[in-house]
């Protein structure tokens, strides 16, 4: 079993920055992978990057190329998301999520049902 604990959301002004944190526990870091997915009232949720477990292969959403970067330590097990000119749209809960297998394919990163755990969220508020 897998705990995941985020943190680092809040209140930013479109154009800001936030950095995401995601921190593991439960299971072997370097062994798993791992993604960002938002929930946002009245959409699906919606994938926003995700990378394995070497670090080596990360895959994005297209709406977050250019404007997020997704990284991790695998020696303090945890996993970042540095967001910068961030939009209103951007508002949403994100959540931390994990999968055993440290290969990453991009056919199938983005589909949260490939994923077993997810962590509570953090919000992520931006406003225009």
């Amino acid at each position: 079993q897998v705990q995941l604990e985020e943190s680092g959301g809040g209140l930013v002004q479109a154009g800001g920055s936030l950095r995401l944190s995601c921190k593991a526990s439960g299971s072997t870091f370097r062994l798993i992978s791992l993604a960002w997915f938002r929930d946002t009232p009245g959409k699906e949720r919606e994938f926003v990057a995700a990378i394995s477990g070497s670090g080596a292969t990360v895959v994005y959403a297209d709406s977050q190329k250019g404007r997020a970067t997704i990284s991790r330590d695998n020696d303090s097990g945890v996993m970042f998301l540095q967001m910068n000119n961030l939009k209103p749209e951007d508002t949403a809960t994100y959540y931390c999520a994990s999968r055993f297998g440290f290969n990453l394919n991009p056919s199938w990163a983005s589909q949260d049902s490939n994923y077993g755990y997810f962590g509570q969220g953090t919000q992520v508020t931006v406003s225009s």
